[in-house]
């Protein structure tokens, strides 16, 4: 078998293919001698229809077309095995296959065409003193403070109020529902945009913007209509953008009576691994300077990594870059559901489609960044040994002993995860960074947020 190389943009070999007049005739006849041992006629047996009236039953152009599938796949296979080729997903063919049953003879030599994607090659500009800016994340004592603040308001009893209006700090219990107020859609019901008995607190930051301070200066009992738009970048593109109307009942106020901020309290919401205020603050002190050494390095990296980008421009073979947008869009959907959302009313057959091009940015530059890290662990050695592996892997292992684990899986992540550390870390001694306040680079900066999860003191 002949077999002509071609190399094509995206990552693609362009293949064509001579198949022997041989191999066209041989095919043929196992085509037609499986079709003979399948195939029902009135008046024969079961594999035992003579081949002239087989042929005059089934058509020629049926058993040929039959014949040309097997010959294709069977040719591309061993082509690609014969030239070495490292082939990614299915091939595409290139020549038309209605073209290739009219050429198509057996016993006659045939040449087609198909493209199949490979792995992308990396050519890396230099990288070995990139110059960068990046924020750092700065502690402030202050953050201390604001975390009991708000861990002591989760522990706050709640008290009705009947005397006075609602105010902000407050628990509001509500009814809502909402409309579309947008041209042509006024008067239209928000679908999962109403609920009743609802409990919120009236916080800068909760529901829609506007609807917490819709409700403020309300009394129980009392109805109101809130004016909102929903935020550019609403999960839901049906609403983003839209200006509606709320339609809010204020059933029930209730005010935070908070617990004194004590050693019992210190004790209460660090599941009592401190006796005092005092040794709390200390470990909060520690944890939030931690962190903000993490956000600081993980600045770094990310400046770092867009630096390789913008001097790197790789060609992507369509086979990853769709794999890469399913994991995307899993991602998506798993912090939609997270949200409280119900995907199964955002993802149908007309919005994948649309999703999965939405997408397309996201997965390319995920895909350059990866490949890029990963020729230069590879440039320098920087892959992880095996007892890293393995101590990572028995590290996961343990957080997750109430799950099944697919190993190979794991160890895929694992491996990935352990060569981008190594490769960040090597990256970061390499490079000249300038550190500069934090918000300076961003248009609209955001302050570590003293509500996350920190080790040993979630309640």
């Amino acid at each position: 078998m002949k077999v002509t190389q071609e190399k094509l943009p995206d990552s693609q070999i362009g293949l064509e293919i001579e198949i022997t007049g041989e191999t066209s005739r041989s095919t043929y006849d196992k085509v037609v001698q499986k079709l003979a041992r399948s195939s029902s006629i009135p008046g024969f047996r079961k594999g035992k229809v003579p081949r002239q009236i087989l042929i005059q039953r089934i058509g020629t152009q049926r058993i040929k077309a039959a014949a040309l599938e097997e010959l294709i796949q069977n040719s591309l296979t061993e082509a690609i095995e014969q030239e070495s080729i490292k082939a990614l997903g299915n091939y595409e063919l290139r020549s038309k296959f209605d073209d290739l049953i009219q050429q198509y003879q057996p016993g006659q030599p045939l040449t087609f065409s198909a493209v199949v994607d490979v792995p992308p090659s990396v050519e890396l500009a230099d990288y070995h003193n990139l110059q960068v800016k990046a924020e750092e994340s700065v502690y402030e004592p202050q953050q201390v403070e604001d975390f009991l603040e708000q861990r002591r308001a989760q522990q706050a009893d709640l008290t009705p109020v009947e005397d006075r209006p609602a105010q902000m700090g407050d628990v509001a219990i509500i009814d809502f529902q909402g409309k579309l107020t947008a041209e042509g859609e006024e008067g239209t019901l928000i679908e999962g945009g109403s609920a009743e008995n609802f409990q919120v607190e009236l916080a800068q930051g909760q529901l829609i913007e506007g609807m917490v301070e819709g409700v403020v200066g309300m009394n129980p009992e009392e109805t109101k209509e809130v004016a909102v738009t929903f935020p550019e970048d609403y999960p839901k593109e049906d609403l983003a953008g839209k200006p509606a109307v709320f339609s809010i009942t204020l059933k029930e106020i209730k005010a935070k009576d908070l617990p004194d901020l004590d050693d019992d309290l210190a004790e209460e919401i660090s599941n009592g691994e401190h006796e005092t205020l005092e040794a709390l603050r200390e470990s909060l002190a520690k944890q939030f300077q931690e962190k903000a050494e993490i956000e600081t390095k993980e600045n770094i990296n990310a400046a770092i990594l867009q630096a390789l980008l913008e001097q790197n421009t790789l060609d992507l073979p369509e086979t990853l870059i769709q794999e890469e947008i399913t994991q995307v869009l899993t991602k998506t959907l798993m912090q939609m559901q997270q949200m409280g959302l119900d995907v199964k009313q955002i993802v149908n057959s007309d919005t994948i489609p649309r999703m999965r091009e939405n997408a397309r940015p996201e997965a390319r530059e995920n895909l350059s960044k990866n490949l890029i890290l990963e020729e230069i662990a590879k440039r320098e050695s920087l892959n992880p040994d095996e007892t890293a592996i393995k101590d990572k892997m028995s590290e996961i292992e343990q957080q997750l002993s109430d799950r099944e684990i697919d190993y190979d899986k794991l160890r895929a992540m694992v491996t990935e995860d352990l060569i981008a550390e190594n490769t960040f870390k090597w990256l970061r001694e390499k490079s000249q960074v300038e550190l500069v306040p934090q918000g300076s680079l961003s248009e609209s900066p955001t302050e570590p947020d003293g509500d996350e999860t920190l080790e040993n003191t979630e309640a």
